[in-house]
């Protein structure tokens, strides 16, 4: 069997490392020789695949996901236009050197057939295309980058249907590409510095990846038109590996509510307070994992329900009747591809855009990240007392679990072409 050798550029983005780490350790078990360039919250994870480690040196190299060791404070954040200074200064832009630094150093150790890179790490892109080797972006959640159809992102919008709501997307979409083309003249300084032309718009240099592959089913996500370098190749439902403990159900027949908010810190502990006690007004066991961000001392929980940093969301789900969540994309895709309902309570980043999907499906309800305790028991309530949610929400899981199986990302990581330029095959 040919075996390759790939380069994974990662930045620890929290609810992306499973997946990302499960295209890893799917190419391991492949046979193919796989080194990781990622921080050193993400070492045990690593490891876990089977992969070699490199750590970011002249990139940003975070200790842990506390919010201690959090590059920047987005949770802080008082308007969209700080959000945007910050997250080029602090996210894509500020460490690109450093990220192009490092990731060129390990092309020249490992000279890998392709790189693999986060879409945080600009720089690696740059660091790949100068040094002449092919590399992928994955999206681990709905499309992200501006196409025709698709709603602006992170808004949680629906789709256009009228010449008022194309307006609309019109207006946002030029707002927001203008703030992301302030960072084009930094990432074309960059450019010059390893001989590349400069590019037009900040996007063009995701653009120029090999493939885009979006870590989710097409069902899912809106439609739209999408380019033709853009693959829909499924979910990894991987549990993370920090929440691969074992699991006891506990004790009753009441309904189970699993709770799970971010892995990382999103400020979450008074929704999951209040979460918590929307649960002890209701007949129902309560299940909350708080992840590795936030300590389960920092919590108040009545006797039906339990509390714990982490436990296996794959064990708990087939047992849940209903999921509380703040709807980051790795929690949604695994709640559907168990056909339980989602309470949805979106902090931010990609999150309105998962629960809009997941409503506009049928599939749960959104609130606000600050509804009150009421608010939230009586959603919990209408998705424990309506059928129509669970049947929805197996309905889209089926379609989840479908293409999650397809291992159609391993195919098209593993679709190069040979020195020869003819097309190689996925390896069988």
């Amino acid at each position: 069997m040919t075996t390759r050798t790939y380069l994974f550029a990662l930045v620890d983005g929290g609810g992306t490392v499973p997946p990302e780490l499960g295209m890893v350790r799917r190419l391991v078990e492949r046979g193919h020789h796989v080194t990781v360039l990622a921080e050193a919250s993400m070492i045990p994870d690593v490891a876990a695949t089977g992969a070699e480690h490199l750590p970011w040196t002249a990139a940003p190299n975070r200790a842990s996901r506390l919010p201690e060791d959090a590059y920047y404070r987005d949770w802080e954040c008082r308007n969209p236009f700080e959000l945007f200074r910050m997250l080029l200064d602090h996210q894509f832009i500020g460490p690109a050197p450093g990220y192009a630094r490092d990731t060129a150093a390990a092309i020249d150790t490992v000279r890998p057939d392709l790189v693999v890179c986060s879409f945080f790490a600009i720089g690696a892109m740059v660091a790949a295309q100068a040094r002449g080797v092919r590399f992928d972006v994955p999206f681990p959640n709905a499309y992200l980058l501006p196409v025709d159809g698709m709603p602006p992102a992170c808004l949680g919008l629906m789709p256009a249907r009228g010449p008022l709501t194309r307006l609309r997307d019109r207006i946002i979409g030029r707002v927001t590409l203008r703030q992301w083309n302030k960072g084009v003249p930094r990432l074309n300084a960059l450019r010059e510095v390893y001989g590349l032309p400069p590019v037009a718009e900040f996007f063009d240099q995701v653009h120029l990846a090999r493939r885009h592959l979006v870590l989710t089913s097409r069902e899912f996500d809106f439609p739209a038109q999408m380019p033709d370098h853009v693959r829909y190749v499924g979910a990894v439902l991987d549990d993370p590996d920090w929440a691969t403990t074992t699991w006891t159900p506990p004790a009753g027949d009441e309904p189970l509510v699993l709770v799970a908010l971010s892995s990382t810190f999103q400020d979450q502990t008074a929704c999951l307070q209040r979460v918590i006690d929307a649960l002890a007004e209701l007949p129902v066991r309560g299940f909350v994992t708080t992840g590795p961000a936030i300590d389960p001392s920092a919590l108040t929980a009545p006797d039906n329900v339990t509390v714990v940093a982490a436990a296996p969301h794959s064990a708990i789900l087939p047992h849940a009747s209903a999921v509380i969540t703040h709807a980051g994309h790795g929690t949604v895709v695994r709640a559907l591809a168990a056909g339980t309902p989602i309470l949805a309570l979106p902090h931010g980043r990609d999150q309105p855009d998962n629960a809009i999907r997941v409503s506009a499906r049928g599939a749960g309800i959104t609130l606000s990240r600050k509804a009150s305790r009421r608010k939230i028991a009586t959603a919990t309530r209408r998705l424990l007392a309506d059928p129509a949610y669970a049947e929805s929400a197996e309905r889209l899981g089926s379609i989840i679990v479908r293409d999650s199986r397809t291992d159609a990302v391993i195919a098209e990581l593993e679709e190069l072409e040979l020195p020869d330029g003819s097309a190689a095959r996925p390896i069988i």
